[in-house]
Formats: structure tokens, C-alpha cells, sequence
């Protein structure tokens, strides 16, 4: 295999060539790395590598696994590895190897996958913008002068320009289905709890937080959540029964759906016209497909989650500095952490215990409202995101006020936090390019714990509208 072919191969089709030994997982790294080698420059998606530790790998015998030999990234939030930092964008935590794996990287690791390094973020992943202080913007491969989205940028920026054919993600409030949108991927948000936070951790943030991949096809998604899926030992919960295999499963005909759609904003500015039209065009491409579309939305005060979210979040946050404070002896500052991670800070320190537990009520209130909504629509179609990808520097990372840090992000993501709040699976499709060539994604929201009828539906607009072929200026 020619170096040139590489990035025509998604993550299952490298490994085929593995098994197939047409290739060495050696010859996959070398290709990667030299890739990160050209591309890093213009993109600064790649902030820590590891290259003679991956190399050493790929020379010893791998896990049979369904992507053995495939070059990985890890994102610098989660994903732990031991003898690697984590640091999560910011200063204030030092650059201390991680004494272990985490759940999740042994999984990836099992699945046969080689990790290269990890990827850029913004400061605690806390901003849909992969902009830091410590790490310096990652830029979009279709457009360097805007973002990659946020928080997992820098795995999107690198999936998207042929560096690795899917690379590891995560999702608070939007964080793989943005930058999915941004960089014209696949992204997924699997179910709460899908995915295990384990050894460290039980859940982060009542539920809010999971782990996956952001890829270039819909089938590596599907190996990727068989390769990562189920509970582990101690989990304080766990996510309703998974089929045997997603990707067998997603390999089904998704049916007659039914699919309601939105093209009006919940609460904020307007939609911008980029994102109606990309919603309008999948809704017409999926009743091209046969299934029953129509504009419905939930009957729910949309205004009533953002403070209940807001205290979660910002509590979540005050809590994981005050650690990082106790376990480094050093306190919090403006010095090592940004204004706007600082304010939110400052306002997670306000939240009692009263207010948490409210909070947690009122997230719980609305998933219950949202599954009624489901009982009569399989899926729900919304924009991504509520514009186009942004320039780089719209969001000033140093603005103390939460007030006004935050109030572009909620215009700017208006339907993204909602499914962290509920706990349901919702996939982001790359079906649509605004005139200056840049993607404007769609989301597919499921019912809770089913990710399959997202996988199939997925893989059936794949199917219909192929992107496999649609690449950006900066590319292999």
C-alpha cells in the first residue's frame, strides 16, 4: 500500500489490511506520524505525542482486535494512559503521567488500536471552541481562520484531514457533536452511561458527561461503541441492554421511521439561514427515503433547563479545580487559569447543596417530558448548532462574567445540551456545506439507550448521500 492510500480507508478498513497482511501496523503508524509531522503546523490539532511508544507497539503482537493496528488519538480530557499527561487545556493542572489506564483506554487498547498522542482542547472542555491559553486554537482543515468547535477540536481537526480515521471524544454539552458539525463528520453521543468513566470515576456531573469517538463513517462509530460498551465493575449505574453487536445491527434497514424535525430556534437568537437550510435538506432527503417527516417540537419550557444546567456545570467545575488544588497544593488563580473558566468557577463555589439537588430534579423532570415527546417520533432532526462554524476569537476566553461569556454559547448551541441533560443518544451527520465550503451538520435525537435506530438511520443517509469522498484543503 502506497502512502497515498492511507486516508482512503476508514479505521475497519485499515484493519482489514492488517488481518489481510497487505500492510504492517508499523507502516499505519509511520503514516500517521507523518501526517501529524506535515499537518500539525497549520492545524496545532496534536498537543502531546507519544511516537516511540507507538511505534513499540505496533512492532509487538497486538489484541485480535476489530481495529488491530489502527493509529489513534486520544482527546487530553479522559481517556487516561498510563505514563501520559492530562491535562485538560489548562495550566493549573500539571503535566503528571497518569499512574494508569482508564476503562476505556484498556478497551480501545484491547480493540487492538495504537494511540499516537492526544489532542487539543479548550481550558476543562468547557466552550464549544477549541481555543486555550496553555494550548493555542486548533484550526478547522476546511478553513483555518474558524474553529474546529469544541471541546473535542482537536480530534476533529485531525480525523478531518486523514491524520486518523476516528479518534477518541467526549460530550458534556455538545462537545462530539460540534465539532463533528464543524469538521463534517460522524458523531455520536451514545445513551448516559453507555460507556464507562471507570476506575476514577462513577458518573461526572449527575450524567452529563460520556465518552466516544468522532470518525469519517458510520461503521467505525458502531465498531467503536461494540470495542467500548457496557458497564464496569462498581458503576453506580448503567445504561439499558445493548444489542449483541451495533455494528451487525446497524446493517439493518431502519424502517419507516417517524421524524419530527426543527427549523426555528428553542430559546436565543434565530437559526441562522446556513442551518435551516441544512436541516430542511436532510428532512427532504429523508422523506425521499420513506419515512414520515414533519416540524414538531416538545412541549417544554426550554428557558427552565439553562439555570439547572448552568449549576450542575458550574458546580462540576468548582469541584474538579478545588481537587486539582488539594492534590497539587496550589491555588486557583487567574495566573494559571482563564477568565472565563475562572468566573464559571467562581459562580460553581455559590451553588449549595439544596440548589444541586434541585437541579438534578429538574434535569430528571425534563428527560421524562422528552420521552413522552418520543413515544410518538422515533427521532428528532435538529441543526447542530445555530450557525455555521465560528471564526476563531469570537468567544473571549478571558471574560470573567459568566453573563456575558456565555450568553454567545447558548445562541450558538441551542440544542446540543439538551441531550446531555436527558441522557439520550443523538448522532451528528455531515449532510450539508455552506457556500463557503464549510459543514453545517444535522443532529438525530433517539429515544434513551436506543443508538441503534440512529446507527441505521445514520448509515442509511451514508448510504444515499455518500461524504466518503468530500475532503478538505488540508487532507493526507
Amino acid at each position: 500500500m502506497s502512502f497515498a492510500e492511507y486516508a482512503a480507508y476508514d479505521g475497519l478498513g485499515l484493519a482489514k489490511l492488517v488481518k489481510d497482511k497487505k500492510v504492517k501496523a508499523i507502516e499505519l503508524v509511520d503514516a500517521a506520524i507523518e501526517r501529524i509531522e506535515r499537518h500539525n503546523a497549520k492545524l496545532n490539532a496534536v498537543v502531546w505525542t507519544m511516537f516511540d511508544r507507538a511505534r513499540a507497539a505496533a512492532k509487538k503482537t497486538l489484541p485480535d482486535g476489530p481495529f488491530k493496528g489502527v493509529p489513534f488519538l486520544l482527546k487530553d480530557i479522559l481517556g487516561f494512559m498510563e505514563g501520559t499527561p492530562c491535562r485538560q487545556g489548562s495550566a493549573f493542572i500539571p503535566a503528571t503521567p497518569s499512574p494508569h489506564n482508564s476503562t476505556l483506554t484498556n478497551r480501545y487498547l484491547a480493540a487492538g488500536l495504537i494511540p499516537l498522542g492526544r489532542t487539543n482542547v479548550p481550558e476543562f472542555g468547557l466552550i464549544p471552541t477549541t481555543e486555550s491559553r496553555l494550548y493555542g486554537p486548533a484550526r478547522n482543515p476546511w478553513n483555518t481562520s474558524h474553529s474546529t468547535g469544541g471541546s473535542s477540536g482537536g480530534s476533529a481537526a485531525a480525523v478531518a484531514a486523514g491524520i486518523v480515521p476516528f479518534a477518541h471524544a467526549n460530550d458534556g454539552g455538545g462537545s462530539i457533536r460540534i465539532p463533528a458539525s464543524c469538521c463534517g463528520l460522524v458523531g455520536l453521543k451514545p445513551a448516559r452511561a453507555r460507556n464507562p468513566l471507570g476506575p476514577d470515576l462513577g458518573d461526572i456531573m449527575s450524567g452529563l458527561v460520556c465518552d466516544h469517538v468522532v470518525s469519517r463513517s458510520v461503521r467505525d462509530t458502531a465498531a467503536a461503541l461494540d470495542a467500548t460498551a457496557g458497564p464496569d465493575v462498581g458503576d453506580p449505574y448503567y445504561a439499558p441492554p445493548k444489542p449483541k453487536s451495533y455494528l451487525a445491527a446497524m446493517k439493518a434497514d431502519p424502517g419507516k421511521l417517524r421524524i419530527a424535525f426543527a427549523a426555528k430556534v428553542l430559546i436565543g437568537k434565530a437559526l441562522h439561514p446556513d442551518c435551516i437550510a441544512a436541516v430542511n435538506h436532510a428532512a427532504k432527503l429523508c422523506r425521499s427515503l420513506g419515512h414520515r417527516v414533519e416540524e414538531a417540537y416538545p412541549e417544554f419550557n426550554w428557558d427552565s433547563l439553562t439555570e439547572p444546567f448552568m449549576a450542575i456545570w458550574s458546580s462540576g467545575l468548582a469541584s474538579l479545580i478545588d481537587q486539582i488544588a488539594t492534590l497539587t497544593g496550589r491555588q486557583p488563580s487567574l495566573n494559571d487559569i482563564e477568565g472565563l473558566s475562572y468566573g464559571l468557577y467562581e459562580e460553581g463555589k455559590k451553588v449549595t447543596g439544596a440548589q444541586y439537588q434541585m437541579a438534578v430534579m429538574q434535569i430528571h423532570h425534563a428527560g421524562r417530558r422528552i420521552a413522552a415527546f418520543h413515544e410518538r417520533y422515533d427521532a428528532w432532526l435538529t441543526p447542530t448548532l445555530g450557525a455555521p462554524p465560528l471564526r476563531l476569537g469570537t468567544i473571549d476566553i478571558n471574560e470573567r462574567d459568566p453573563q456575558k461569556s456565555f450568553g454567545p454559547i447558548i445562541d450558538y448551541v441551542p440544542f446540543t445540551a439538551i441531550q446531555n441533560a436527558t441522557g439520550q443518544p443523538a448522532i451528528n451527520v455531515p449532510l450539508h456545506w455552506n457556500s463557503g465550503g464549510l459543514p453545517v451538520g444535522v443532529q438525530f435525537v433517539g429515544r434513551f439507550g436506543d443508538e441503534v435506530t440512529l446507527l441505521r438511520l445514520a448509515a442509511q443517509l451514508e448510504k444515499a448521500t455518500p461524504w466518503k469522498d468530500k475532503h478538505p484543503p488540508i487532507w493526507n
